[in-house]
């Protein structure tokens, strides 16, 4: 990336065109510069893992109300669940369900 040494700016690349060669121009200021040797373009792109806390802790699902739930991963026919807003209020909620047993989540809607 350049930056204007006037403003302080992004500067942005301008192809070569009728004539002019490919140049560097502020979006903000007259300035440019023209290029005049050959430029490599490259584009590095750290990604950062960030973590995700959980949207409920351990206490939070223990407090969850319980109901007669088949789990689908051991079978266990009691679960904790909670219904949240997860979509615009003109659609049903969604039910998160946690296993007692095995502690398997699943949600329906």
């Amino acid at each position: 990336m350049e930056f204007c040494p006037t403003c302080g700016n992004m500067l942005l690349y301008q192809l070569p065109h009728m004539g002019h060669p490919a140049r560097f121009s502020c979006p903000t200021c007259p300035y440019v510069c023209n290029i005049e040797t050959q430029v490599k373009i490259k584009r590095h792109v750290r990604l950062v893992k960030k973590t995700i806390d959980p949207i409920f802790t351990k206490e939070d699902r223990r407090n969850f109300q319980e109901t007669k739930e088949s789990c689908p991963t051991c079978g266990h026919d009691k679960a904790g669940f909670i219904q949240v807003q997860t979509r615009s209020a003109d659609e049903p909620m969604t039910i998160f369900y946690e296993c007692r047993k095995c502690e398997y989540t699943w949600r329906e809607g």
